[in-house]
């Protein structure tokens, strides 16, 4: 193995180990628990409408469509990004910000 490919898994096992993971743990049951929230019978229609449009909106119906959107609006996205933004800001420390002292005349 050559000295850059061993630098470069280095590089990248430090990469995974400072990444966020309680911040990233927690993001997961916030998006469980939305998940979880619709019915059993709403999550396996999402999950075919999905896997039917293959990430392409124009390859449902309009039917299908109005009700891919119902069951979206369901899991309140909206919501979700609210707590999820504030995750990303509790992980945070606070920071000062340090005013600059002016020189004496």
């Amino acid at each position: 193995m050559s000295k850059r490919a061993t630098a470069t898994k280095a590089t990248a096992s430090e990469r995974v180990r400072a990444l966020p993971w309680a911040t990233i743990l927690q993001a997961g049951v916030l998006i469980g628990r939305r998940w979880r929230s619709l019915s059993a019978k709403d999550r396996a229609r999402l999950r075919r409408l999905v896997g039917d449009s293959r990430g392409r909106l124009g390859t449902l119906s309009v039917k299908q469509r109005l009700e891919l959107r119902r069951l979206v609006g369901k899991l309140d996205l909206r919501g979700l990004a609210g707590e999820l933004a504030g995750l990303s800001r509790a992980g945070r420390g606070q920071r000062r910000r340090h005013r600059r002292r002016r020189a004496r005349a």
